[in-house]
């Protein structure tokens, strides 16, 4: 068997005006979060957001589309998915990024991860995520993703 490693990354999808993708889990309905997953042997940290974009919404985005934040998050693993990690494993570095899409961006769901996907203005999805560094994530948004000044 072979076991997860414990470094994923959290992908806030919006669109210009700030509304936001959550996803409905799959495994615990009313759990609402932005794309997240673990990297894989071999993928830099941007490509797992790339994959995981697409895997869990459909959305081809290109590399230069995705914004690396540099924010990292340490949380405990939830004891339900452990078994999924290496014996001993139990917390999991996270690394944000943004990806900002038009409004009109069709989303294609993986029906084994997710039951539904809503847009929401940012700070109603942040009220909706059952996960602290994904509320804080949403939260951080408007902030990062004004243009830079001239």
């Amino acid at each position: 068997m072979s076991f997860k490693q414990p470094v994923s990354v959290l992908v806030v999808i919006h669109t210009p005006d700030l509304q936001v993708l959550l996803l409905e889990r799959a495994s615990h309905a009313g759990y609402w979060q932005s794309v997240t997953g673990s990297q894989e042997n071999g993928e830099t940290l941007l490509e797992t957001a790339r994959r995981e974009v697409q895997e869990e919404t459909g959305i081809v985005a290109p590399a230069e589309c995705f914004v690396d934040w540099d924010v990292t998050n340490i949380f405990e693993i939830f004891a339900e998915w452990r078994h999924r990690y290496a014996p001993g494993v139990s917390h999991n570095t996270e690394h944000v990024f943004s990806l900002e899409v038009p409004g009109t961006t069709p989303v294609r769901i993986a029906p084994d991860e997710h039951l539904a996907y809503n847009w929401h203005p940012w700070r109603e999805a942040a009220e909706k995520c059952f996960s602290w560094t994904n509320r804080e994530a949403i939260l951080m948004l408007p902030a990062r993703s004004k243009p830079p000044s001239r």
